[in-house]
């Protein structure tokens, strides 16, 4: 992907790529500080992060193997580690961002982090399971956990805000 992309870009990009639906909380920590959209105004969230409007992913990973974290959905707890593997030259027919590698299904929004996965997975592949039709209501279909389509989602990342739909 580019340097240059806006942190608020790259929170698209990571949700398009996991399947999500952008509903939830994020932040990206680097160095012990804690980077967040816009903090919010009311008096019920207390928030301490540092504003991340504006920034860019090179302002915060700038050698390789520089790392960061991603935080998202801070009730499932979903921590994705971001390491800067490799700087390329620039991509001058500007098909960037793109997804160069996947294999299986990500865990699906609001599944209950990672306990929740594996219990959602075990439910899944179990139709005699007393769970399983709530499941696949809930879900809106099978299940297949080694399902990773790097084509569609490479389509959608060429798509407005990385086919990430706009609350």
């Amino acid at each position: 992907m580019p340097s240059d992309v806006p942190l608020s870009d790259l929170h698209k990009i990571i949700q398009t790529t996991m399947g999500w639906t952008n509903s939830h909380l994020h932040q990206f920590i680097k160095d012990r500080t804690f980077y967040e959209p816009t903090p919010p105004v009311d008096d019920l969230c207390d928030s301490s992060g540092t504003d991340y409007t504006g920034l860019t992913l090179d302002e915060l990973l700038k050698t390789k193997n520089d790392t960061m974290t991603y935080e998202y959905d801070f009730g499932d707890g979903w921590e994705h580690e971001i390491k800067l593997d490799a700087i390329l030259p620039a991509d001058e027919k500007g098909t960037l961002p793109k997804c160069t590698a996947g294999a299986m299904a990500c865990p699906p929004e609001d599944c209950g982090g990672i306990w929740g996965f594996q219990e959602f997975k075990k439910i899944m592949k179990n139709p005699d399971h007393p769970e399983y039709e709530d499941y696949v209501v809930w879900y809106g279909g099978e299940f297949d956990p080694k399902t990773f389509d790097m084509e569609e989602v490479n389509e959608m990342l060429k798509d407005e805000n990385y086919g990430v739909l706009e609350w």
